[in-house]
């Protein structure tokens, strides 16, 4: 079943100008419930930018972003900031983690805006930190935790709202080895034991080698797009 269908998707900047640059020049994808999908590509080539106006953050210059049977692209924004709370996990390449909270309080924060109660989202929070080797972590702030264990709570965050899909661009950029090992098995268990959808924009080879579906960009295009 289909989650995600771009359909002739142009972010264009400085349009009508000697300067115009093409971020995304006329991309059509369809992703499946389920996929453990890579974009690859060249600096500049718009990975990023195809993650950001897939998740609602950022506007394309025409063309159409739909999610199940919602065209996003047509949402007023307090629509789409509603539809993003409530259908779209984000994992940022420098963890965005909120630094007054502890692992457990940054991994409660979407639930409390989505309005569950105290004992669920606590409940629902140490599960996915425990999922993700931390229950020993809770209490820590994320200036007292190393950039895996980041990046792991930033992980148990974009999974605590029960999104259809997680984008996580750049997610290993910051990691070590052993670091991003740790974190590819969390996302890969939780992608066959949960059928979580995971899209990831990338450089990584080694996340490159997990995917099961590779999307290669270059000037905006649609190079190659392979099932391995």
């Amino acid at each position: 079943m289909s989650i995600i269908k771009t359909k002739d998707l142009f972010k264009i900047y400085n349009a009508d100008s000697e300067m115009e640059v093409r971020a995304l020049d006329g991309v059509n994808l369809d992703i499946k419930q389920g996929e453990f999908t890579a974009i690859v590509g060249p600096s500049g080539s718009g990975k990023t930018t195809l993650l950001n106006i897939v998740g609602g953050l950022d506007q394309p210059t025409s063309g159409s972003v739909s999610i199940n049977d919602t065209e996003v692209t047509k949402l007023k924004n307090n629509q789409l900031i509603d539809f993003r709370l409530h259908n779209i996990g984000f994992v940022f390449q420098a963890y965005n983690l909120i630094p007054v909270l502890t692992a457990l309080e940054n991994v409660e924060f979407i639930m409390l805006m989505q309005g569950h109660d105290k004992n669920s989202r606590q409940q629902r929070a140490k599960d996915l930190l425990k999922a993700v080797g931390l229950e020993k972590e809770t209490n820590k702030r994320p200036n007292k935790m190393s950039g895996g264990q980041q990046q792991r709570v930033a992980v148990a965050r974009a999974l605590a709202s029960k999104p259809k899909f997680v984008l996580a661009d750049e997610p290993t950029a910051n990691l070590d080895s052993k670091s991003t090992t740790q974190l590819l098995d969390i996302m890969a268990n939780l992608n066959k034991e949960e059928g979580t959808t995971f899209i990831f924009s990338t450089h990584d080879q080694r996340v490159i080698d997990r995917a099961r579906r590779v999307i290669t960009l270059d000037d905006g295009k649609v190079v190659s797009d392979t099932t391995i």
